[in-house]
């Protein structure tokens, strides 16, 4: 036990104290600690085949890829799709920037999300040439695997049917179908792991049972690597290759080999050969819902027949359910730091899903060969699993679509993931006595109630983008409701809160008010975050003087007819909100200067938001007469803040933690 928790503490401690870095020779160095632009010219192989993003369809839109330069990676940017593929070299000619980083924690930005990958820097290509098309015969497969099942079944079925042969990492899968399966906690169906190679190898090992021992395991090795080449060195499936090796050559070879020292010793030589690993969502989850059923399904299979009446769980079911509630709840504290979120009806789908993976995986390997060896086969052997593959889906989004289906608890802070962490393992490790589960269960309770103590904390939480005039958001809490106030109603802004939302732990908004004054592209997508959502993009401003927007504890009042000036209370706690110069100008022309700003203090007692960069008069003024606490959106460019100033930066946040 006091191994195990040792471990799971380095571990903790790795991931949030350190990180993977540039090497010396990396592109970024270019750049001499700033962000670019700089024309450059570099010269490497690429990563991957182009992906379209952004604006435009088809080959008509800009797209991007990892280039290989021999100091590091980077990530291109083209105008327009260009017939490139994977494994080509190329000498590109551009501009070289440092990608922009999230402006909070809870946001994925270009900068975190290429860090990832091992890149620092971002090149908007001017110019190109191809210096070498070397053959990349294992990518032709994939791309020529996934375009025949997508043809012959379509977008969704097809798509799924080559993510259980490839992995969806792989694989262009529509973003609704990715959300359903997320949601409804079925998303390890499509990702290439030790499931899908736990399926190949039996139907394998039931072919070679006549054959003799090197027989077997040149048939079974043949398979694993097959299912290398296909599915790409991803860790999930580096990690189910190495362990399903060291578990057959312990079974061929007469030894009785140990599961979780087997776990161990691939993790180990992973991590030595690519020590960034360790940071892939993937790899722990895969490493964590492994390390589960090694050590806790069993031991649940037996209490579960112990405990529970035949009648609620059927011996046969017994099993199944194991399963699925070991590997829950070893990756329960990982889905929680990572995502803030956690699928509400993932065991009963999984089970549901059960007798459905396995035949529909084994179908999917089946038709991948037939489709490369006879596809003309393929139209007649397609539709019984063609079946099957809509039965998932089917039961995805209907799971997804169910009340709650995801369990929004926010992010916690990490101690508090540690903490439920080892409270979690103390339970799940086999014959906990009844000292041993008390203690957990308190701790379970203790992290608990310490999280939603932080939920229902009054706080005011502003985070700014810098963009086309910069963009703010202002999320004001009170008792575990929120209100939302924004200078930008775009759709990839509401994708942004939404994101927010889900790490925050918050539900629904009471109300959003949206100051920007071109009218949104993406009203459904507001709609669907809050119960009222009020928006400019008309002439006018959305509350005239003196009307309130109000939801319990949580209050925004317009101060002047002509500009967006308002008055936020949350709890009791009271901000004046300053968006613009106009909105300092309306109140100022109200009253002479002096009084304008006492009646600011008096209307916002514990703080104020400026949306602008004041002036030099401006700043004496409030410094004198405004509140203690004064936040500014964007840089403050080399002025010296006085006391209790703060700015955001060009991209960050700032928050204020109430009573």
């Amino acid at each position: 036990m006091a191994r195990a928790l040792a471990l799971l503490a380095l571990l903790l401690l790795l991931l949030t104290g350190c990180a993977p870095q540039p090497g010396p020779a990396d592109p970024l160095h270019q750049l001499q600690g700033g962000d670019g632009p700089l024309p450059v010219r570099l010269e490497g192989t690429l990563r991957e085949d182009p992906v379209a993003h952004g604006a435009g369809t088809g080959g008509n839109g800009p797209c991007r890829a990892l280039l290989q330069a021999a100091g590091g990676r980077t990530d291109l940017h083209f105008p327009r799709c260009e017939a490139l593929r994977h494994g080509w070299r190329l000498q590109v000619e551009g501009e070289l920037r440092r990608p922009r980083p999230a402006p909070h924690p809870l946001l994925a930005g270009p900068a975190e999300r290429l860090a990832r990958q091992g890149s620092w820097t971002r090149l908007e290509v001017r110019a190109l040439r191809v210096l070498a098309r070397p053959p990349t015969p294992i990518a032709d497969l994939r791309r020529r695997l996934a375009g025949r099942l997508i043809d012959a079944a379509g977008p969704e079925r097809g798509g799924l049917l080559a993510a259980l042969v490839l992995g969806s990492a792989v694989v262009p899968l529509p973003a609704e179908l990715r959300e359903a399966f997320r949601a409804s906690g079925l998303s390890h169906a499509l990702a290439a792991s030790g499931f899908h190679l736990t399926v190949l190898l039996g139907a394998v090992m039931v072919l070679a049972r006549p054959l003799g021992r090197p027989g077997r395991l040149l048939l079974a090795g043949g398979a694993m690597l097959l299912f290398l080449l296909l599915a790409g060195p991803q860790p999930s499936v580096v990690r189910a290759v190495l362990t399903s090796s060291f578990a057959l050559l312990a079974m061929e070879t007469g030894r009785r080999g140990r599961p979780l020292g087997l776990l161990a010793l691939a993790v180990v030589l992973m991590l030595a050969l690519r020590p960034d690993w360790l940071f892939d969502v993937g790899f722990q989850l895969s490493v964590a819902s492994t390390a589960g059923l090694i050590v806790s399904a069993e031991p649940l299979e037996r209490a579960l027949l112990a405990r529970l009446p035949n009648c609620l769980v059927p011996r046969r079911w017994a099993s199944e359910l194991a399963v699925v509630l070991a590997a829950t709840l070893w990756t329960l504290p990982l889905q929680l730091l990572h995502f803030g979120a956690v699928p509400a009806y993932a065991i009963p789908a999984n089970l549901l899903a059960a007798p459905l993976l396995a035949p529909l995986t084994l179908g999917a390997m089946a038709l991948a060969l037939v489709g490369l060896a006879l596809p003309g086969l393929l139209p007649l052997l397609l539709p019984p699993v063609a079946l099957l593959a809509g039965l998932l889906l089917a039961l995805a989004r209907a799971v997804a679509a169910l009340p709650m289906a995801q369990w929004q608890t926010g992010r916690p802070e990490p101690w508090l993931v540690l903490l439920l962490a080892v409270a979690l393992l103390a339970i799940v490790l086999p014959d906990p006595g009844p000292r041993r589960r008390g203690l957990a269960l308190a701790l379970v309770v203790l992290a608990t109630c310490a999280h939603l103590g932080q939920l229902r904390a009054d706080q005011l939480l502003l985070v700014h983008q810098a963009g086309a005039g910069g963009r703010t958001l202002l999320i004001a809490r009170h008792q575990g409701r929120a209100a939302l106030i924004g200078t930008a109603a775009d759709g990839s802004v509401c994708r942004q809160v939404r994101r927010l939302a889900t790490g925050l732990g918050i539900g629904r908004f009471d109300w959003l008010l949206l100051l920007d004054p071109v009218a949104s592209d993406a009203p459904d997508c507001w709609n669907a975050l809050a119960g009222r959502v009020l928006a400019y993009g008309q002439d006018a401003p959305p509350l005239a003087a003196g009307q309130r927007l109000v939801s319990e504890g949580l209050a925004v009042e317009a101060l002047s007819m002509d500009s967006h000036a308002l008055a936020l209370t949350f709890g009791g706690h009271r901000w004046l909100l300053l968006p613009d110069r106009p909105a300092w100008w309306a109140a100022r022309r109200s009253l002479d200067a002096a009084g304008a700003a006492r009646a600011f203090a008096g209307r916002a007692a514990d703080g104020l938001w400026l949306g602008f960069r004041p002036s030099r008069r401006d700043r004496a003024l409030l410094q004198r007469q405004a509140p203690a606490r004064v936040w500014l959106s964007g840089e403050a460019h080399g002025l010296a803040l006085p006391r209790g100033w703060q700015a955001s930066g060009a991209s960050g946040f700032l928050m204020a933690r109430g009573g």
